[in-house]
């Protein structure tokens, strides 16, 4: 997708964003699923596998499926703060075949999934724990940063938009709110956004940085 910048900001703006997700998703948490990303390094230019198919709408999911998916969600979790992504790939995997309204392991799935740059897997599982827990900002923000990551600027901004109304006193979203709609070529929403996250984060660099670019 081109850039909505002119050809001289290009340099500038792949500074910007070579710092894949680390900005997006520092602190991350959905119902008590977190673990540090600084385990789930990119893995660039790797095909993608299609994620195994979750257990069919209409199947009723059992007492029993639920609380042995949450165990394998809670293995995952531990897996991939170890840094065995692909452990906790099948353990995801797993959880989710037993409860596919798990919101906690199509999360992390998506993690990993994005972690690894397959960002249309990311989606759509971002999409489903957004669809289960609409009131939780970490999936749209998780969404969000892929989008970007495809260049689809407009549909990251949206989430964002909604983001920032489901919780106006998370500086993270601000700041990535930002960066879409400096991105999108929008000065004053972008000024507005970093200005909002600076207020409610005085260190936060990369909000500061950026306001100074947008003349804020």
């Amino acid at each position: 997708m081109a850039s909505p910048f002119p050809e001289r900001g290009l340099a500038r703006q792949r500074r910007i964003w070579q710092q894949p997700f680390a900005l997006a998703l520092m602190g991350m948490a959905l119902c008590g699923c977190s673990f540090d990303l600084g385990s789930l390094t990119p893995e660039k230019d790797k095909p993608q596998e299609a994620p195994k198919e979750a257990a069919p709408a209409e199947s009723a999911v059992s007492a029993a499926n639920v609380t042995e998916a949450q165990a394998h969600t809670a293995k995952a979790q531990s897996l991939a703060k170890s840094g065995e992504t692909a452990a906790a790939l099948d353990e995801f995997n797993r959880a989710v075949g037993l409860d596919p309204y798990n919101a906690q392991a199509l999360y992390g799935r998506a993690l990993i999934y994005q972690s690894k740059n397959q960002h249309d897997f990311a989606i759509a599982d971002f999409s489903t724990a957004n669809g289960l827990t609409p009131q939780k900002v970490e999936p749209l923000l998780g969404r969000a940063t892929s989008y970007l990551a495809l260049g689809k600027v407009k549909e990251a901004a949206a989430d964002l938009d909604e983001a920032s109304e489901a919780d106006p006193h998370n500086a993270q979203v601000w700041t990535i709110r930002g960066q879409a709609y400096e991105r999108l070529g929008d000065k004053a929403k972008a000024a507005a956004s970093y200005t909002r996250a600076v207020s409610l984060r005085p260190r936060d660099d990369t909000a500061r940085s950026g306001l100074a670019r947008v003349g804020g």
